[in-house]
Protein backbone atom coordinates (compact mmCIF):
# COMPACT_ATOMS: atom_id res chain seq x y z
CA UNK A 1 0.00 0.00 0.00
CA UNK A 2 1.30 3.48 -0.78
CA UNK A 3 2.15 5.61 2.26
CA UNK A 4 0.50 8.59 0.59
CA UNK A 5 -1.72 8.43 -2.47
CA UNK A 6 -3.32 10.71 -5.04
CA UNK A 7 -5.99 9.85 -7.57
CA UNK A 8 -8.46 11.58 -9.83
CA UNK A 9 -12.03 10.72 -8.84
CA UNK A 10 -13.32 10.28 -12.35
CA UNK A 11 -16.01 7.82 -11.22
CA UNK A 12 -18.11 10.70 -9.89
CA UNK A 13 -20.11 13.42 -11.58
CA UNK A 14 -21.43 16.67 -10.11
CA UNK A 15 -24.86 18.27 -10.14
CA UNK A 16 -24.96 21.95 -9.19
CA UNK A 17 -28.17 23.36 -7.68
CA UNK A 18 -28.38 27.15 -7.66
CA UNK A 19 -31.05 29.77 -7.12
CA UNK A 20 -32.62 31.40 -4.10
CA UNK A 21 -34.86 28.40 -3.38
CA UNK A 22 -32.21 25.70 -3.89
CA UNK A 23 -31.76 25.06 -0.17
CA UNK A 24 -35.47 24.59 0.52
CA UNK A 25 -35.92 22.43 -2.58
CA UNK A 26 -33.10 20.06 -1.67
CA UNK A 27 -34.15 19.92 1.99
CA UNK A 28 -37.57 18.68 0.87
CA UNK A 29 -36.15 16.03 -1.48
CA UNK A 30 -33.18 14.48 0.32
CA UNK A 31 -32.67 12.43 3.49
CA UNK A 32 -29.99 14.72 4.95
CA UNK A 33 -30.49 18.00 6.82
CA UNK A 34 -29.72 20.47 4.03
CA UNK A 35 -30.80 23.43 6.17
CA UNK A 36 -27.95 22.65 8.57
CA UNK A 37 -25.32 22.66 5.82
CA UNK A 38 -22.92 25.61 5.91
CA UNK A 39 -20.03 26.70 3.71
CA UNK A 40 -17.76 24.87 6.16
CA UNK A 41 -19.52 21.49 6.20
CA UNK A 42 -20.50 18.61 3.94
CA UNK A 43 -22.77 15.63 4.39
CA UNK A 44 -23.64 12.26 2.93
CA UNK A 45 -27.25 11.67 1.99
CA UNK A 46 -29.67 9.77 -0.20
CA UNK A 47 -32.46 10.40 -2.66
CA UNK A 48 -35.31 7.92 -2.26
CA UNK A 49 -38.42 6.65 -3.97
CA UNK A 50 -41.79 7.23 -2.27
CA UNK A 51 -41.36 3.69 -0.87
CA UNK A 52 -38.18 4.74 0.92
CA UNK A 53 -35.75 2.88 -1.35
CA UNK A 54 -32.56 4.66 -2.36
CA UNK A 55 -32.21 5.79 -5.96
CA UNK A 56 -28.83 7.35 -5.16
CA UNK A 57 -26.39 8.10 -2.38
CA UNK A 58 -24.18 11.17 -2.60
CA UNK A 59 -21.84 13.66 -0.97
CA UNK A 60 -23.29 17.17 -0.70
CA UNK A 61 -21.59 20.48 0.04
CA UNK A 62 -22.13 24.14 -0.78
CA UNK A 63 -20.08 27.06 -2.02
CA UNK A 64 -20.84 30.60 -3.10
CA UNK A 65 -21.97 29.16 -6.46
CA UNK A 66 -24.60 26.82 -4.99
CA UNK A 67 -24.97 23.26 -3.74
CA UNK A 68 -22.91 20.45 -5.25
CA UNK A 69 -24.12 16.86 -5.28
CA UNK A 70 -21.37 14.34 -6.02
CA UNK A 71 -22.85 11.17 -7.44
CA UNK A 72 -21.62 8.23 -9.55
CA UNK A 73 -21.30 9.24 -13.19
CA UNK A 74 -23.51 6.28 -14.15
CA UNK A 75 -26.43 7.81 -12.20
CA UNK A 76 -25.87 11.53 -12.65
CA UNK A 77 -28.04 12.14 -15.71
CA UNK A 78 -31.04 10.10 -14.52
CA UNK A 79 -31.01 11.55 -10.99
CA UNK A 80 -30.63 15.10 -12.26
CA UNK A 81 -33.54 14.58 -14.64
CA UNK A 82 -35.77 13.09 -11.94
CA UNK A 83 -35.02 15.84 -9.43
CA UNK A 84 -35.57 18.48 -12.11
CA UNK A 85 -39.12 17.17 -12.64
CA UNK A 86 -40.03 18.45 -9.17
CA UNK A 87 -38.54 21.92 -9.49
CA UNK A 88 -41.66 23.17 -11.29
CA UNK A 89 -41.85 26.94 -10.70
CA UNK A 90 -39.35 27.03 -7.86
CA UNK A 91 -36.39 29.37 -8.30
CA UNK A 92 -33.90 26.53 -8.64
CA UNK A 93 -31.60 25.48 -11.44
CA UNK A 94 -30.08 21.98 -11.67
CA UNK A 95 -27.19 21.57 -14.09
CA UNK A 96 -24.42 19.15 -14.89
CA UNK A 97 -21.20 20.61 -13.48
CA UNK A 98 -19.06 17.52 -14.01
CA UNK A 99 -16.86 19.05 -16.70
CA UNK A 100 -16.23 22.27 -14.79
CA UNK A 101 -14.27 20.61 -12.00
CA UNK A 102 -11.56 18.04 -11.37
CA UNK A 103 -11.98 15.98 -8.20
CA UNK A 104 -8.83 14.66 -6.52
CA UNK A 105 -8.52 12.23 -3.64
CA UNK A 106 -5.58 12.41 -1.22
CA UNK A 107 -4.99 9.98 1.63
CA UNK A 108 -2.24 8.44 3.69
CA UNK A 109 0.59 9.51 5.94
CA UNK A 110 0.63 13.26 6.65
CA UNK A 111 -1.89 13.93 3.87
CA UNK A 112 -3.08 16.96 5.81
CA UNK A 113 0.40 18.47 5.84
CA UNK A 114 0.74 17.91 2.10
CA UNK A 115 -2.55 19.71 1.43
CA UNK A 116 -1.55 22.58 3.72
CA UNK A 117 1.73 22.95 1.83
CA UNK A 118 0.15 22.78 -1.64
CA UNK A 119 -3.17 24.54 -1.13
CA UNK A 120 -4.49 25.56 2.28
CA UNK A 121 -4.93 24.39 5.83
CA UNK A 122 -7.37 21.46 5.59
CA UNK A 123 -10.45 21.09 7.79
CA UNK A 124 -9.82 19.59 11.23
CA UNK A 125 -13.24 17.99 11.59
CA UNK A 126 -14.53 15.09 9.53
CA UNK A 127 -17.00 16.42 6.92
CA UNK A 128 -15.46 19.85 7.28
CA UNK A 129 -14.86 21.96 4.15
CA UNK A 130 -12.21 24.62 3.49
CA UNK A 131 -12.32 26.96 0.48
CA UNK A 132 -9.48 28.84 -1.16
CA UNK A 133 -8.94 30.38 -4.59
CA UNK A 134 -12.09 28.79 -5.98
CA UNK A 135 -11.12 25.32 -4.72
CA UNK A 136 -12.69 23.26 -1.93
CA UNK A 137 -11.06 20.71 0.38
CA UNK A 138 -13.39 18.22 2.08
CA UNK A 139 -12.26 15.99 4.93
CA UNK A 140 -13.86 12.56 4.70
CA UNK A 141 -13.95 9.65 7.17
CA UNK A 142 -10.75 7.68 7.87
CA UNK A 143 -8.42 10.59 7.08
CA UNK A 144 -9.26 11.00 3.42
CA UNK A 145 -9.37 14.36 1.70
CA UNK A 146 -11.09 15.38 -1.49
CA UNK A 147 -10.02 18.47 -3.41
CA UNK A 148 -12.53 19.97 -5.86
CA UNK A 149 -10.60 22.13 -8.28
CA UNK A 150 -11.61 24.25 -11.29
CA UNK A 151 -10.54 22.42 -14.41
CA UNK A 152 -8.02 25.04 -15.53
CA UNK A 153 -6.18 24.90 -12.19
CA UNK A 154 -6.01 21.11 -11.98
CA UNK A 155 -2.77 20.44 -13.93
CA UNK A 156 -0.69 22.70 -11.69
CA UNK A 157 -2.24 21.33 -8.50
CA UNK A 158 -1.78 17.71 -9.59
CA UNK A 159 1.85 18.40 -10.44
CA UNK A 160 2.44 19.89 -7.00
CA UNK A 161 0.69 17.05 -5.17
CA UNK A 162 2.21 14.24 -7.23
CA UNK A 163 5.74 15.20 -6.15
CA UNK A 164 5.04 13.73 -2.71
CA UNK A 165 2.47 11.04 -3.48
CA UNK A 166 2.00 7.85 -5.44
CA UNK A 167 -0.59 8.34 -8.16
CA UNK A 168 -3.08 5.44 -8.11
CA UNK A 169 -6.27 4.59 -9.97
CA UNK A 170 -9.79 4.99 -8.66
CA UNK A 171 -9.97 1.37 -7.47
CA UNK A 172 -7.73 2.25 -4.54
CA UNK A 173 -9.97 5.16 -3.49
CA UNK A 174 -13.01 2.92 -3.82
CA UNK A 175 -11.31 0.45 -1.47
CA UNK A 176 -10.62 3.22 1.05
CA UNK A 177 -14.30 4.21 0.93
CA UNK A 178 -15.29 0.60 1.57
CA UNK A 179 -12.94 0.44 4.56
CA UNK A 180 -14.54 3.67 5.79
CA UNK A 181 -17.96 2.02 5.61
CA UNK A 182 -19.34 4.53 3.12
CA UNK A 183 -21.74 2.95 0.59
CA UNK A 184 -22.10 4.07 -2.99
CA UNK A 185 -25.40 3.17 -4.64
CA UNK A 186 -24.87 2.04 -8.24
CA UNK A 187 -27.35 0.98 -10.97
CA UNK A 188 -27.42 -2.64 -9.74
CA UNK A 189 -28.46 -1.61 -6.22
CA UNK A 190 -30.88 1.21 -7.04
CA UNK A 191 -34.37 0.90 -5.55
CA UNK A 192 -33.25 -2.00 -3.34
CA UNK A 193 -32.31 -0.57 0.05
CA UNK A 194 -33.83 1.68 2.68
CA UNK A 195 -31.13 4.13 3.91
CA UNK A 196 -30.70 2.50 7.34
CA UNK A 197 -29.91 -0.83 5.70
CA UNK A 198 -26.82 0.81 4.16
CA UNK A 199 -25.90 2.58 7.43
CA UNK A 200 -26.73 6.08 6.14
CA UNK A 201 -28.02 6.93 9.60
CA UNK A 202 -24.63 6.01 11.10
CA UNK A 203 -22.58 8.27 8.82
CA UNK A 204 -24.73 11.37 9.16
CA UNK A 205 -26.70 11.03 5.94
CA UNK A 206 -30.15 10.62 7.46
CA UNK A 207 -32.03 13.14 9.62
CA UNK A 208 -35.01 12.08 11.71
CA UNK A 209 -35.81 15.63 12.84
CA UNK A 210 -36.42 17.27 9.47
CA UNK A 211 -39.69 17.50 7.58
CA UNK A 212 -41.03 15.33 4.81
CA UNK A 213 -39.13 14.08 1.77
CA UNK A 214 -39.90 11.20 -0.63
CA UNK A 215 -40.03 7.98 1.39
CA UNK A 216 -39.77 9.75 4.75
CA UNK A 217 -42.76 8.00 6.30
CA UNK A 218 -41.36 4.53 5.62
CA UNK A 219 -37.84 5.49 6.70
CA UNK A 220 -39.15 7.01 9.94
CA UNK A 221 -41.41 4.03 10.67
CA UNK A 222 -38.47 1.67 10.36
CA UNK A 223 -36.52 3.84 12.80
CA UNK A 224 -39.16 4.47 15.44
CA UNK A 225 -40.84 1.05 15.37
CA UNK A 226 -37.60 -0.91 15.37
CA UNK A 227 -38.34 -2.85 12.20
CA UNK A 228 -34.82 -2.81 10.81
CA UNK A 229 -33.77 -6.39 10.05
CA UNK A 230 -30.76 -5.75 7.82
CA UNK A 231 -27.55 -3.77 8.21
CA UNK A 232 -24.45 -3.16 6.13
CA UNK A 233 -21.28 -5.05 7.04
CA UNK A 234 -17.65 -4.94 5.99
CA UNK A 235 -16.14 -8.26 4.94
CA UNK A 236 -13.43 -9.87 2.85
CA UNK A 237 -14.08 -12.53 0.23
CA UNK A 238 -11.21 -14.74 -0.91
CA UNK A 239 -11.97 -15.19 -4.58
CA UNK A 240 -10.29 -14.77 -7.95
CA UNK A 241 -13.39 -13.24 -9.50
CA UNK A 242 -14.48 -9.77 -8.40
CA UNK A 243 -17.83 -9.61 -6.56
CA UNK A 244 -20.28 -7.25 -8.20
CA UNK A 245 -22.85 -4.85 -6.74
CA UNK A 246 -26.16 -6.65 -6.49
CA UNK A 247 -24.63 -10.13 -6.14
CA UNK A 248 -26.69 -12.27 -3.76
CA UNK A 249 -25.48 -13.70 -0.45
CA UNK A 250 -26.67 -16.86 1.24
CA UNK A 251 -26.87 -18.28 4.77
CA UNK A 252 -27.36 -21.95 5.54
CA UNK A 253 -30.24 -21.25 7.89
CA UNK A 254 -32.26 -19.77 5.03
CA UNK A 255 -31.56 -22.44 2.42
CA UNK A 256 -31.84 -21.09 -1.11
CA UNK A 257 -33.37 -17.81 0.05
CA UNK A 258 -30.99 -14.88 -0.25
CA UNK A 259 -29.89 -13.28 3.02
CA UNK A 260 -28.37 -10.13 1.51
CA UNK A 261 -26.46 -8.49 -1.33
CA UNK A 262 -23.14 -6.93 -2.22
CA UNK A 263 -23.26 -3.12 -2.28
CA UNK A 264 -19.64 -2.32 -3.22
CA UNK A 265 -16.46 -4.34 -3.75
CA UNK A 266 -12.79 -3.59 -4.40
CA UNK A 267 -9.60 -5.62 -4.50
CA UNK A 268 -7.93 -5.64 -1.09
CA UNK A 269 -4.18 -5.06 -0.82
CA UNK A 270 -3.97 -7.99 1.62
CA UNK A 271 -5.69 -10.33 -0.85
CA UNK A 272 -9.17 -11.15 -2.06
CA UNK A 273 -11.86 -8.47 -2.21
CA UNK A 274 -13.20 -6.24 0.52
CA UNK A 275 -16.94 -5.68 0.27
CA UNK A 276 -19.73 -3.70 1.83
CA UNK A 277 -22.72 -6.01 2.04
CA UNK A 278 -26.25 -5.55 3.35
CA UNK A 279 -27.15 -8.71 5.23
CA UNK A 280 -29.96 -9.88 7.47
CA UNK A 281 -28.61 -9.26 10.96
CA UNK A 282 -29.54 -12.74 12.18
CA UNK A 283 -27.56 -14.27 9.32
CA UNK A 284 -24.54 -12.05 9.92
CA UNK A 285 -24.54 -12.97 13.62
CA UNK A 286 -24.51 -16.60 12.53
CA UNK A 287 -21.28 -15.79 10.74
CA UNK A 288 -21.67 -18.36 7.96
CA UNK A 289 -22.57 -16.15 5.00
CA UNK A 290 -21.52 -17.09 1.47
CA UNK A 291 -21.21 -15.26 -1.82
CA UNK A 292 -23.39 -16.32 -4.78
CA UNK A 293 -24.45 -19.69 -3.34
CA UNK A 294 -24.35 -21.76 -0.16
CA UNK A 295 -21.24 -23.42 -1.56
CA UNK A 296 -19.58 -20.18 -2.55
CA UNK A 297 -16.71 -18.38 -0.78
CA UNK A 298 -17.47 -17.38 2.80
CA UNK A 299 -17.47 -13.79 3.97
CA UNK A 300 -14.84 -13.03 6.61
CA UNK A 301 -16.29 -10.17 8.61
CA UNK A 302 -14.14 -7.16 9.47
CA UNK A 303 -14.78 -4.31 11.92
CA UNK A 304 -16.31 -1.12 10.60
CA UNK A 305 -14.83 2.18 11.84
CA UNK A 306 -18.14 3.07 13.51
CA UNK A 307 -20.63 1.26 15.71
CA UNK A 308 -23.63 -0.31 14.01
CA UNK A 309 -25.52 -1.68 16.99
CA UNK A 310 -25.72 -4.95 15.03
CA UNK A 311 -22.99 -6.91 16.73
CA UNK A 312 -20.50 -4.18 15.81
CA UNK A 313 -18.45 -6.52 13.69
Amino acid sequence: MPSRMLCELSQFGLIRFSGEEAQNFLHNQLTCDVNALTLDTSTYGAYCTPKGRMLASFLLWRSEQGYYMQIPTSLREAVQKKLSMFILRAKVKAEDASNDWVKLGVAGEDADLLIEKSLCKPPRAVYGVAHRDGMSVIRLPVDRYEIVCPKHKAPGLMESLSESTEVVNVDYWNWLAIRAGVPVILPATQDQLVPQMANLDLIGGLSFSKGCYPGQEIVARMHYLGRLKQRMYLANIHADEAPQPGDKLFFAGLGEQSSGMIVNAARAPEGGYDVLAVIQMASAEGGDVHWKSLGGPALEFLPLPYKTGAGDR
